[in-house]
């Protein structure tokens, strides 16, 4: 997918740590707000993004692998932005603001020596540089960047992006790393529970099943390991080039998070920790319509809840996977061609 005019986006993936980062770049500092809804996040500068705080700006957004050892993903991505002179200006001090949010894949069978205390933020901080260094208008989907060691409750996650164009020529588009506690399927059938939204059979035209068969055990909740569970995360960015206040931004956030609900069973629990970023890189026009920003929030849910099939989707086979993928699983016989 190419992103919006005025945004990069850019992977760093590690295969053997089965783990990445993906950093999103605006051209130009931007409004940004957050909604956290899940129980267990792992993130920095969430806070400073609430609406009457000062800085009001970012100079990029990060998600990572590597739950807390991966934030340091983002004192990556700062040094970067301070070696080109970007950042929050006070005298002749500059701070790059990257506000960032990390999932749990600590136990999905990739090699995690590297993430022993000593060298964990090394890891990372490299991570974040080379995802600001591969950034640009195209973005990769699949088994890249945070969703290089995504999981679902059953199902090998990864990272996805969709957009929706709006009746106004506006755009919005959501960026996710899906790696949730719960199933992106209805229940144990191939069926995708965002298919209502799905477009051009873009992640295998199966539509729902008709009618839903009565053991589709689509109300279940599975626990993707035994024992312990551990964390889980939907981390999403939400990017439109309408220009927003941050309040409206922080509404966008707060309305995206049903893209989650609508694409994940279940959603928003104690052991995930999902978190939506909202920003606007205000290339169109603003607006004070309530009906335009009910679109515009109407959309980032359908976009949402899109980009997390279409992550699972477009996730490949790894070696030491732990979990299938969606093909490995039911098939390239069970997808209609567009």
């Amino acid at each position: 997918m190419t992103v919006l005019p005025g945004l990069r986006v850019g992977h760093a993936s590690d295969a053997a740590l089965k783990s990445g980062v993906t950093v999103l770049l605006p051209d130009e500092p931007a409004i940004a707000a957050v909604h956290v809804a899940g129980g267990a996040p792992a993130s920095r500068e969430t806070e400073l993004l609430t609406p009457g705080n000062l800085v009001e700006r970012v100079d990029a957004i990060v998600l990572s692998g590597g739950s807390a050892y991966g934030l340091a993903a983002a004192d990556g991505a700062m040094a970067w932005l301070a070696a080109r002179g970007r950042g929050f200006t006070y005298g002749d001090i500059r701070v790059p603001i990257v506000p960032a949010a990390s999932l749990f894949d600590l136990t999905n069978g990739g090699n995690k020596a590297s993430l022993a205390p000593e060298h964990a933020h090394a890891t990372y901080y490299a991570l974040g540089l080379a995802a600001c260094e591969a950034a640009g208008e195209h973005v990769a989907t699949g088994t890249v960047g945070a969703g290089t060691g995504a999981t679902t409750a059953d199902l090998k996650g990864g990272f996805g992006a969709a957009e929706t164009l709006l009746s106004d020529a506006g755009r919005v588009q959501a960026f996710v790393a899906i790696n949730p506690f719960g199933r992106v399927t209805l229940g144990s059938t191939p069926h995708f529970r965002a298919a209502p939204f799905e477009k051009d059979g873009e992640f295998g035209g199966l539509g729902l099943p008709s009618p839903v068969p009565a053991d589709a055990d689509a109300d279940a909740v599975l626990a993707k390991w035994t024992g312990e569970p551990p964390g889980n995360t939907a981390l999403a960015v939400v990017a439109t080039d309408r220009a927003l206040t941050r309040d409206q931004a922080k509404r966008l956030a707060i309305a995206a998070h049903d893209g989650i609900a609508l694409a994940v069973f279940p959603a928003h629990t104690p052991l995930d920790g999902d978190t939506v970023f909202a920003l606007s890189t205000g290339r169109s026009e603003a607006s004070d319509d309530p009906v335009a920003l009910t679109a515009l929030c109407a959309a980032a849910t359908a976009s949402l809840a899109r980009a997390i099939a279409l992550a699972v989707y477009a996730a490949e086979p790894a070696p030491g996977d732990r979990l299938p993928t969606w093909r490995e699983r039911y098939g390239a016989t069970l997808v209609r061609a567009p």
